[in-house]
């Protein structure tokens, strides 16, 4: 008797660690099934955006403020270009994408067949800016000569009123929004010529038109510095140069709007923060930075 009561025991025993270690493999599992959730949840103190280099300064400033006015509440910030927010975003990896152009119509069909749902908030304005070294005696560009020097039609800065030179043509990547947008707007569905020496970010535009007297680029208006020239642009109506006035009323040929992307409409910590850049305090961050706010 002794030894079936021991042996029942020893039954019972098994079965209730059997028990404890499914509980243990299930929790083990949900936390990591919930990681994702995790990252877009409402409740989280923690937020991730992720996407063009064009807001990246600006993301940046936004959430140190953000955090400094708000102890115990992250925001994580990275660039990498529109495409590559836009893509993390349908992909459950960040709360906020950030971008300087729309999401395509691809874009949003793959967000909606992973149940996301895309919301667009504007949160400033840009101007595209064509950029040359300080030494190069070109001042403006008509679009038709700003195409060829981008499509390859055109290759010495003689046949734009400059020196006898070849030109040094820069772009940045395809994964940027910036990209995206010159090609649409400047190059009209033409390719970008195949000499074009591509930079990953935007700084590596400024640094290469810096340093090279042949050099043409174009960056986003706050990256502007003396230690590059911008050029006015003239789409048919005269020419424009990129001023913070010229692109909020539209004159400049090149004004656009900055983005931020959502799953669905902000909420959370993702709607605090979002309606902080929203604020008077946060567009009054945007003029710091260099773009132009959404009220002047």
């Amino acid at each position: 008797m002794a030894n079936k009561l021991k042996k029942y025991t020893i039954l019972l025993l098994l079965i209730i660690g059997l028990v404890f270690l499914g509980i243990g493999c299930t929790g083990t599992k949900n936390n990591e099934g919930s990681s994702a959730e995790n990252v877009t949840g409402a409740e989280s103190e923690s937020i991730f955006l992720k996407g063009s280099d064009t807001v990246l300064p600006l993301a940046q400033a936004e959430s140190e403020e953000f955090m400094a006015e708000n102890s115990g509440k992250s925001v994580t910030v990275t660039g990498g270009g529109s495409g590559v927010g836009i893509a993390a975003l349908i992909d459950g990896e960040v709360n906020i994408a950030s971008a300087s152009r729309e999401m395509t119509d691809d874009e949003i069909k793959s967000a909606e067949a992973k149940g996301i749902n895309p919301v667009k908030t504007t949160i400033a304005y840009d101007g595209i800016t064509v950029i040359v070294n300080p030494s190069n005696s070109v001042s403006n560009l008509t679009f038709d000569q700003l195409r060829g020097i981008y499509n390859g039609s055109i290759s010495n800065w003689k046949d734009v009123g400059g020196a006898d030179a070849q030109i040094a043509v820069i772009s940045r990547d395809s994964s940027s929004g910036t990209y995206k947008d010159f090609q649409k707007d400047v190059l009209q569905g033409d390719e970008y010529r195949p000499d074009a020496l591509t930079q990953p970010a935007t700084g590596g535009i400024v640094t290469e038109v810096s340093q090279n007297t042949n050099a043409i680029g174009y960056i986003g208006f706050a990256y502007l510095d003396s230690s590059i020239k911008a050029l006015s642009l003239d789409k048919g109506n005269g020419s424009v140069a990129p001023t913070a006035e010229a692109i909020l009323n539209g004159s400049y040929p090149l004004s656009r709007s900055l983005y931020f992307y959502t799953n669905g409409e902000p909420s959370g910590l993702t709607k605090e923060f979002t309606d902080f850049v929203l604020s008077e305090n946060g567009q009054s961050i945007v003029s710091t930075v260099g773009y132009i706010p959404l009220k002047k």
